[in-house]
């Protein structure tokens, strides 16, 4: 679909195209979709059969409506910046190849106003029958909404201030058989949204900027962590022993090897190999995965970041953790200020720090630590409503309690610091009480983000604690984690003092663009079978 310009440059008098943001008019072509992505009027299947009878067509003439390649000199953006200085009805000289999926337009007759969209934004064809010819001009008429076409003309500016490209030849790159989703109300089940993000993506803004923002937030940290001295590393997914964190694993089986693998639920143990290999400072950006429910703040693949600095202790990586957030936060938005709950937040400003054990006893009323009678600690969790399984400890019950009476109360960025041993088989006792550790969590708006503390590095302690881990599992804590002997024979070897840290990017970029499900910012999230 093109052609070579008449000499002539016709009649451009007609009305001009509405703003981008305008209700078509009722020569837009092809017919409106509901929100469901059906056809109003014939429906889906009807549209998309007149679609495909189109195509049928277009071969039948020597038409190529998929066509290998298409040299484009300028993105949608780069012409808005290159031009965006001229005035109304302006027309230069300058010749551009643009290409987009047409979004709107509109026939007058001898004009036709496409808006067509690209990745980095819209832009408006003002195509003319006489400067095009008959033929391209029926063409252009022809096209669909959601076709995806190429352009090259001239740059001009109508009369109406319409930033446009005026073509001299417009190429289709790609027929689309089936309808958009309507413009303006999008895809309204929810479920649809997630499961056909394809279709969300191109007629949903917010859908697009949670991305942008899920990519600047990645870039942020990457060039962040560059600067303190932190290498990118990457480590194995299939792990023989699970280890790094509390949960279920997805398991499966090497044939060749004929050996159980279990995919990584966190990414911790294989990064403290290399900082006792001696690379000091190391950083993965992992997907992880757990076998748990699914819900607006859990899905059983996401990404998190976890880095490990030598030399250093909790302390140090909570002051990572601000510089990580709020820098992110300025890369991605522009400003530090975000919107949790309701209540402007300023993520710049000093982030308080509070013990677990003093949190959940004042929320309780109750004073609560790792060392109180078993007895004690249950009875004050029936009080509450907190189940316990028979082989959990004082330390994981207030762990609980916090979870149930304190944990949604945190508002404002807070460092929740001191959780119990019995919580934390990878972290340091700490300094001042044997019963706790020195380990925090990162919450925002009720919502863990981070978790971090000084790491354990005595192989004897870490030996003990793996066989406390391995005795609960044997009790029936289906999370609980193994005895890891080759981490343990690393750490024979020797590794500094270390701090850790981990992040979970998925919940920060909910935070950063202020919505409240996980789907929202995760592109395939993990869905029921369609029915």
């Amino acid at each position: 679909m093109s052609s070579q310009p008449p000499s002539s440059t016709g009649d451009e008098t007609a009305p001009e195209h509405p703003p981008v943001d305008g209700a078509p008019s009722s020569t837009t072509s092809g017919s409106s979709s509901g929100g469901d992505g059906t056809t109003a009027g014939s429906g889906r299947e009807a549209e998309t059969a007149r679609r495909l009878q189109r195509l049928d067509a277009m071969r039948a003439e020597g038409v190529e409506p998929y066509p290998y390649r298409f040299d484009r000199t300028h993105s949608l953006v780069d012409v808005r910046a290159g031009w965006g200085h001229l005035s109304p009805g302006d027309e230069t000289e300058d010749e551009v190849s643009v290409a987009g999926r047409v979004m709107l337009k509109r026939d007058t007759g001898k004009l036709v106003f496409a808006t067509v969209r690209d990745r980095t934004g819209d832009l408006q064809l003002f195509v003319s029958k006489a400067v095009i010819g008959d033929d391209a001009f029926a063409d252009v008429k022809g096209l669909d909404l959601g076709d995806w076409v190429g352009a090259h003309g001239t740059v001009m500016v109508t009369r109406t201030g319409e930033l446009s490209v005026r073509p001299d030849r417009v190429e289709l790159l790609s027929k689309a058989l089936r309808p958009l989703p309507d413009k303006w109300h999008g895809l309204s089940d929810v479920d649809t949204r997630f499961r056909q993000r394809y279709a969300d993506l191109i007629v949903n803004e917010a859908a697009r900027r949670n991305f942008e923002i899920r990519h600047e937030t990645i870039s942020s940290f990457r060039r962040t962590l560059a600067a303190h001295g932190f290498v990118e590393v990457e480590t194995p997914v299939l792990h023989p022993e699970v280890g790094g964190a509390h949960a279920r694993p997805f398991t499966t089986h090497h044939n060749a090897l004929d050996m159980d693998l279990s995919l990584r639920i966190a990414v911790e143990l294989y990064l403290k190999r290399l900082i006792v290999g001696g690379m000091e400072r190391v950083y993965e950006i992992a997907r992880t995965f757990r076998n748990e429910g699914i819900d607006t703040r859990h899905n059983p693949e996401f990404t998190m970041m976890e880095l490990y600095q030598a030399f250093a202790d909790w302390t140090d990586v909570m002051d990572i953790t601000e510089e990580l957030v709020t820098t992110a936060a300025r890369d991605a938005l522009g400003t530090t200020v975000v919107t949790v709950g309701g209540t402007e937040v300023d993520l710049a400003e000093d982030w308080p720090r509070v013990r677990m054990i003093d949190a959940a006893s004042e929320a309780t009323g109750v004073e609560l630590h790792p060392s109180m009678p078993i007895e004690r600690a249950r009875e004050v969790a029936a009080d509450h409503g907190v189940r316990v399984e028979p082989f959990w400890g004082p330390g994981k019950i207030v762990e609980e309690l916090f979870e149930a009476t304190a944990e949604a109360s945190i508002v404002r960025p807070t460092f929740v610091t001191g959780h119990p041993v019995e919580i934390s088989p990878l972290a340091r006792v700490d300094r001042d009480d044997p019963h706790l550790t020195e380990r925090f969590e990162l919450f925002v708006g009720g919502r863990e983000l981070a978790n971090g503390y000084s790491e354990l590095n005595d192989p004897v302690e870490q030996r003990a604690r793996f066989e406390e881990e391995q005795a609960a599992k044997e009790a029936g804590d289906l999370e609980a984690g193994t005895v890891d002997e080759d981490y343990l024979r690393a750490l024979e070897y020797g590794m500094p003092p270390t701090g850790g840290l981990g992040i979970g990017i998925d919940r920060l970029v909910m935070l950063l663009a202020g919505v409240e499900n996980i789907r929202e910012v995760i592109l395939f999230p993990t869905l029921r079978p369609e029915a």
